[in-house]
């Protein structure tokens, strides 16, 4: 794949889906709006949102590794242990994300993980990736 932006790719990636489903049966009123509007847009929402995310990758990815036996009680334990805190799921969801469900018994389980900071980017300039090429 060529170099490209990480937004032009996400937009990319979004266009394919087509248009979102609707989210409830029946029409919404202006004030319904307009609280929706207030509550998606809040900074709060989108870490609740992401959290939520990462639980669902968690959960389907322990549930499998236990069901085909790649893990041990010792093993889920500590895995579940990690999964406490928001930075243990973001940490385990991101490793989950990028490993295959039968390397679950490899999974990195070191000292607590720092807390997460922010990405600073270049000044004035768009999030991008550099892809690096071996």
């Amino acid at each position: 794949m060529d170099m490209v932006q990480l937004s032009q790719l996400v937009d990319r990636i979004d266009s394919a889906f087509g248009g979102d489903m609707p989210f409830t049966d029946r029409a919404l009123t202006e004030a319904d709006i307009e609280t929706l509007n207030r509550v998606f847009s809040d900074a709060g929402y989108r870490r609740y949102l992401q959290d939520q995310v990462n639980r669902q990758i968690i959960r389907d990815y322990l549930t499998n590794a236990a069901m085909l036996d790649l893990i041990d009680d010792e093993q889920f334990e500590r895995l579940t242990h990690r999964a406490s805190s928001i930075e243990g799921r973001s940490e385990l969801s991101l490793y989950m994300l990028m490993s295959s469900v039968e390397q679950a018994g490899n999974l990195p389980l070191g000292s607590e993980p720092e807390p997460l900071k922010p990405l600073n980017g270049r000044e004035g300039g768009p999030p991008h990736l550099n892809l690096i090429r071996s």
